[in-house]
């Protein structure tokens, strides 16, 4: 694959990730991992957690690490400019003209699909995320009974997730600490 393959790629991706960084990480994952196989899926999400940890739009952070990864800091640039440059051209057009067309009814009908859209493609997300870190789908041909479950789940990084979530939600430790020491915990034991 060309850098300029590699920018089409990111320009598809840019182009059609309508509803932030999540859905555009969910076309990364087909068609990087499922059409291209340039990295496997293992791969792209340790890369995903990554880029969501760091500060930034998380498309741009993926974007650039992948491309990084592959062709080093120009492919980096290349994959992050074809993920940013639909978005600008995009906004630079609508800003232009939406004041015009905002309350026209065709434009409130795309909307309104749009919305439930993107919620599906970031629950699409969500859901092979969680499915990769907290359980071992891959490693189970299939489930015969109740003890076999137990293979299934990811116990270390299920615990941690729960404890984390309880930490979240019942203390006012900053989410940041608790993804660095989550990130720290993962590395050294899992």
């Amino acid at each position: 694959m060309t850098l300029l393959h590699l920018f089409f790629i990111f320009f598809y991706i840019g182009l059609f990730a309508v509803g932030g960084g999540l859905v555009a990480a969910t076309f990364m994952q087909q068609e990087l991992v499922e059409h291209y196989h340039l990295i496997t899926a293992e791969k792209f999400y340790s890369m995903l957690a990554i880029s969501e940890s760091t500060p930034g739009p998380i498309g741009i952070n993926i974007a650039t690490y992948i491309g990084t990864e592959l062709y080093g800091p120009v492919g980096g640039i290349v994959a992050t400019m074809g993920e940013v440059l639909p978005s600008l051209v995009v906004i630079i057009v609508i800003a232009r003209f939406f004041a015009h067309f905002q309350d026209k009814p065709m434009v409130k009908s795309v909307f309104s699909v749009l919305r439930p859209v993107t919620s599906g493609l970031v629950l699409i997300a969500l859901v092979q995320v969680f499915g990769l870190a907290l359980l071992h789908l891959g490693l189970v041909p299939q489930v015969r009974n109740v003890e076999s479950l137990g293979v299934i789940f990811n116990w270390p990084a299920m615990v941690v997730y729960l404890i984390s979530l309880m930490v979240l939600f019942r203390t006012k430790v900053h989410p940041v600490v608790i993804i660095i020491i989550c990130a720290g915990f993962g590395v050294l034991f899992l």
